[in-house]
């Protein structure tokens, strides 16, 4: 069963198309990025997913429910971080968490949750004296609450600062290892590369891409830049590398050979040197980001479209 399906889900604001006929698998299990430039539709997906916004057409599907006809029971059984969200200043990181309890109706470890998302220390403090990154991880913990089998989570990391981000990824990754699905939007995109499964692109309402990143790397024209320090090379190992049928350029400056190629293997480029009897010491591969894959996508689209 898939824990999040679309099918012709399309929302319309007056004359303005929000989504347009999406289609979308989310499977039971995976870390799933969710991207797209301000306005392309992500925040009125997920208002969709979570019945805060009624389609025009079309369906979602959430753990098996129809997210509009049985919202109470996705809501039994998601977590949400929302991106809008707000503690109450003068109420405890517990008190925070009894209220989420009571509403939910469940049995939880109050202490257990809010060590796993490292504030338990700080659980007996008023949450106005939180910083940004605790209030983050309470609503974080309130959303664990229930132990639910699906986190949407909308932009995590936001206005954390290195730190804070990493533990917040960190925080992500565990709870997927524990089973949990997790629907995650950001425009950060270091935050998604680092820990997700598969990404969704989506631009002016429509998917322009699904994939993996290496998934999305392979399908586009991206090439990568290959540094290697060398020594004992010459003007005929250099021709022999630019002779391989994916690469596009070679550079020898001083002891560092850089190689930009489209495809293929970067080992097999070393171990042509390797067999031509060219030291090879240290190397880096610089490829293409996921933010540099999502504007090649994003504003491909938009030169299309205009």
């Amino acid at each position: 069963m898939a824990a999040i399906q679309l099918d012709g889900l399309t929302k319309r604001f007056g004359d303005v198309l929000a989504v347009d006929d999406l289609d979308l698998t989310v499977e039971e299990g995976e870390i799933f990025g969710f991207l797209g430039p301000n306005g392309a539709g992500k925040s009125t997906t997920i208002d969709i997913l979570l019945d805060f916004v009624r389609p025009t057409d079309g369906t979602a599907t959430v753990l098996g429910y129809d997210a509009q006809k049985e919202s109470l029971k996705v809501r039994q059984r998601i977590g949400v971080l929302p991106d809008a969200y707000h503690v109450y200043d003068r109420l405890t990181g517990r008190q925070h968490m009894e209220f989420v309890v009571e509403s939910k109706e469940v049995d939880a470890d109050i202490e257990a949750i809010m060590d796993r998302v490292q504030i338990l220390e700080a659980a007996d403090r008023k949450a106005g004296g939180y910083s940004k990154g605790m209030r983050q991880r309470l609503i974080l913990a309130m959303a664990l609450v229930g132990d639910p089998d699906l986190l949407v989570l909308d932009e995590p990391s936001t206005g954390l600062d290195p730190n804070g981000a990493r533990e917040m990824r960190e925080i992500i990754q565990a709870e997927n290892d524990r089973g949990t699905t997790v629907f995650f939007s950001s425009h950060i995109m270091e935050q998604v590369e680092a820990v997700c499964d598969r990404v969704a692109i989506i631009n002016r309402g429509q998917l322009v891409a699904v994939d993996s990143i290496e998934g999305l790397r392979g399908s586009t024209e991206t090439t990568t830049t290959l540094e290697i320090t060398v020594s004992g090379i010459d003007d005929e190992d250099v021709e022999m590398v630019r002779a391989h049928e994916n690469v596009r350029s070679v550079a020898l400056d001083g002891t560092t050979l850089r190689v930009t190629m489209s495809g293929g293997s970067k080992f097999d480029i070393l171990n042509e040197l390797d067999d031509a009897g060219v030291e090879v010491g240290d190397f880096s591969v610089d490829e293409y980001s996921l933010e540099d894959l999502f504007v090649k996508y994003t504003t491909e689209e938009q030169e299309v479209e205009t």
